[in-house]
């Protein structure tokens, strides 16, 4: 497993640094905790939970990780950079892969939900913002929202539930 981990560590950061080349430097950031770490715990959670609600209204953009535009998994990017972990992978199925599970009673702010939509495998990713509630960007022509977990088409479709360690 932790071979596993850091395969999917270094194919990141390869695919990250291909995608930084044509938007330019980023900010110097805390660079991602090595498997096992312990959590900063739930003030971490708390900034990336702030940071996706204070991008609602933020248009949906494929490939999108500014506030000029979000995708799914570009929200979640921005939104942990800005609690100060960088690094992550821009694919719901890989972040997937990251988290380490939490089930649905445990959540806590700036934990990651995983959706499946048209097949088996896992496309989208929102975060939990507390109250039975997550932000994401949903798809073309809409824009960044806070959702229930009761919603008619989310709700369904919500495989599992995942955190981030700091």
């Amino acid at each position: 497993m932790p071979k596993l981990r850091s395969a999917l560590l270094g194919l990141a950061a390869a695919l990250l640094l291909a995608c930084s080349s044509t938007t330019g430097p980023s900010p110097a950031r805390k660079p991602l905790p090595p498997p096992g770490a312990s959590s900063a715990g739930a003030a971490a959670g708390e900034r990336v939970a702030h940071t996706a609600l204070s991008q609602i209204g933020t248009p949906y953009r494929y490939g999108g990780n500014s506030p000029r535009g979000f995708d799914c998994s570009g929200l979640v990017l921005y939104s942990f950079a800005d609690a100060g972990l960088d690094g992550l992978p821009h694919s719901a199925a890989a972040l997937e892969k990251l988290a380490r599970p939490v089930r649905l009673d445990q959540l806590e702010p700036g934990d990651l939900l995983f959706f499946r939509l048209a097949r088996r495998k896992i496309s989208h990713v929102g975060i939990y913002v507390g109250s039975r509630s997550f932000v994401h960007a949903p798809s073309s022509g809409k824009r960044v929202e806070r959702v229930s977990f009761d919603h008619v088409y989310w709700g369904p479709r919500l495989a599992r539930a995942g955190r981030l360690d700091f």
